[in-house]
This record gives structure tokens, sequence and C-alpha cells, in this order.
């Protein structure tokens, strides 16, 4: 089982951390992930890893077979997951290799998720110290657009079939190469709604003889709260965040319309269910308190992603090899961020785990802030937890 002091794997960490630096000074957004695709097409083919483009349109998948495997004597396989597309934020980091692309950032980890499967591809082609097929899968579009869902609907596991498939998203408030691996849901579902209240415009100084939609949308956007705080359980757990509001054209004129937009989180299905049928009443009724009219579009986002336990206990195992039990964390809340991996988790076994990489000293940002940046030191940790990952499940007889 490789180490993360393996000389080999160091070396292959120190590639890794350049590649990865070149993909965040040239974000790219959901589906348009172009240069990112080729790069990680050209580095794997250039491994000798079989690749097969255009899933998902820029998601590609990486095939290496081990030594029996590529005689045909063993159908076991597994697939490891990195997502590839960045966010549209205005970089302020100030690094080195800041984003030459206005308005667009790598803020979520993702360049580093690449980096890291990219670097396990070149150990485990240049090793094979296992016996079955490995599929690098590379998605595109898990902030915007759900690549996942998509490379399923295109038969990625079709196409690809795996025993079982994994992702590792960094934790950027864990510690730096802790390990979170927990059983049932780890990410909630993700939902979002738009709400467009309509009124009557008129002058601001005769409010009367009109019907304001910015006070309607205004009572609306405190009614919804109520709905977490007074139709869910205690015991669970739900998030409605009401973020963008949009009306008007000038400070003495009442808008005929107010369009507000938020997310809904939740982590299970009655709730998802009930959080919907609640805000849609509630918004209802109070508009019609003030007698507007509203338009309400709620659609139906990510599923929770719900990690399958054989799964679990095959990637606990992997990580106390490598990190012993003290940089391992068996039970842990799940996040109320969304993740389309759980479209693949939900069409084969699958397990999502989190990588911790705050590290002692160092400021930390959290994932969508413009200052964060994916820390390199968890390279080799990641590395070798895919490669020690394979061999464990790919076990030569």
């Amino acid at each position: 089982m490789p180490t993360e002091t393996d000389p080999r794997l160091a070396a292959i960490a120190a590639e890794a951390g350049e590649w990865r630096r070149d993909i965040h000074a040239h974000p790219e957004l959901a589906f348009q992930e172009h240069r990112t695709s080729q790069l990680v097409a050209d580095k794997l083919a250039s491994w000798g890893i079989e690749v097969t483009r255009g899933i998902a349109g820029t998601g590609l998948v990486g095939t290496l077979r081990g030594r029996n495997a590529a005689q045909g004597n063993s159908r076991r396989s597994i697939g490891l997951r990195a997502d590839m597309d960045a966010l549209p934020i205005q970089e302020i980091t100030g690094l080195p290799y800041t984003s030459q692309t206005p308005g667009k950032m790598h803020a979520c980890g993702h360049d580093g998720h690449t980096a890291m499967l990219l670097g396990a591809a070149k150990y485990l082609a240049e090793t094979r110290n296992f016996d079955g097929t490995v599929h690098f899968i590379f998605q595109p579009a898990e902030e915007d657009g759900g690549g996942g869902r998509v490379m399923v609907e295109e038969g990625l596991f079709t196409r690809f079939p795996c025993d079982a498939v994994f992702g590792i998203h960094n934790d950027s408030r864990g510690a730096e190469g802790l390990f979170t691996i927990t059983r049932g849901v780890t990410n909630a579902a993700a939902d979002q709604i738009d709400i467009k209240v309509f009124g009557k415009g008129g002058h601001a100084a005769r409010p009367h003889v009109g019907i304001d939609p910015v006070v309607a949308a205004a009572h609306i956007i405190v009614a919804a709260q109520t709905v977490v705080a007074r139709h869910t359980d205690p015991l669970d757990s739900a998030v409605v965040s009401l973020c963008t509001v949009h009306g008007g054209t000038a400070r003495n004129v009442i808008p005929e319309d107010v369009t507000i937009t938020g997310t809904v989180r939740t982590l299970k299905a009655e709730t998802r269910d009930t959080i919907e049928q609640q805000l849609r009443a509630v918004i209802t009724a109070t508009a019609q308190a003030h007698g507007a009219r509203v338009e309400i579009i709620y659609e139906r986002g990510y599923p929770p992603v719900v990690n399958t336990d054989s799964a679990v206990e095959r990637a606990q195992q992997a990580a106390l090899r490598l990190a012993g039990e003290d940089r391992l964390v068996r039970d842990h809340p799940p996040t109320m961020g969304g993740e389309d991996f759980s479209y693949m988790a939900n069409t084969v076994p699958g397990c999502f785990i989190r990588l911790g990489q705050a590290a002692e000293g160092r400021e930390t940002f959290g994932a969508h802030h413009p200052r964060y940046n994916f820390n390199d030191a968890i390279l080799p940790t990641g590395i070798a937890f895919w490669a020690s990952l394979v061999e464990q499940e790919l076990t030569e007889p």
C-alpha cells in the first residue's frame, strides 16, 4: 500500500500541485471546461490510460486495467470521481496563480480534486498493483447544471460498469489530512425557488391607490422563515434562504412587481415535500393579505447524497490503513451543502468523503469565498488514499 511519504508518490504530488495551480489560473464554468478537459485527457493518454471523451459534453472517463484485468481475467471495477468546474466569482486572493479570467474562480477546490485524481491515475498507471479495472471519472458542471446527473443519464455506469463509486471533497473547516467518512446522508437536497410578486405600481407619495409589491415581498421573506421554524420537526434539519430581491427602478416609484429567488435545503424526502407544500401556502397567503398576486416556481435540484454502508466500510478501512484512527472521523453531522455526486451514489453503491485542509496558523476561507484557495499540502494524502483504496478493493489474487 502506498503512503503519503512514498518518494514516487511525493514526486507525483509535486507535479499535481503544478497542474492544480495551472487549472486554478484558467477557471471554466459548468459545461465549458474545454481547456481543463483537454489537459486531463492529454495527461491520461500520455500515461497509457484509455480515454473516453464527450460524456455530458466536457466530461470524460479514463479507464485503467490492472495486470490480470488487462488479460480479461477480472471483472471487478471501481469508479473514482472528481469535478472540474469553477464558479462565477471574482477572485481576490492576489496569488501568483490567481484566475486570469475576470468573474470566474476555482472557489470550491475542484482544481484540487481534479489534480488529486490525476495524480492517483499516474501513480496507478506506473505501478498497476491491482487486479481489475479503475474508471477515473472527471465530471463537468457540479456547481450548476448537474453534470453528474447528465453523465448518469448518458449511460456512465452502463458503459463503464462499477461495483462502487467514490468521491472526495475538500473540507475547508476540517483539520489538514483528516478524513470524514460517515454512513447515511452526508449532503442535503438542494432545491431552488423563484417568487414573482405582482402589485399595482404608482407614485410613491400615493401608496393607497396602488398595491405595493415591495412591502408584500418583505413580508413574504419574513413569513417564509416560519416554514422551518414552525412546520419542521426541531430534531430535523432544513434551510430556507431567500438570497436575491429585485424590483423597482426609482426611489419615488412603486414598481409593478418584485422578484425573489432562493434555495431550500433538506435531508429527508418527507421534509422536502413538507417544505415545498408549506412554502407555497405561506407565500400565497401572505401575498393575498397584501392584495398582491404571486407566481411561484419551485424546482427540485440535487437529491441528498446518501452513502452506502458497504462502500463506507471500504473507504474507512482504506483511510484507517493510510492515516490511522486519529485522522478518521466515522460519525459527523451532514452538511446542508448540495452535491450532484448524489446521482452517482443513487445508481451504484457510493461513498462521498471529506478531506480536511485547514492548517494550523494558515488563514482559512470557506468554499465559495473570493479568498478561498485549495491547500496543496493535502494532495499527497488524497493521492495516496485513492491509490490505497484501489489496491485494497482490487487486490491481486
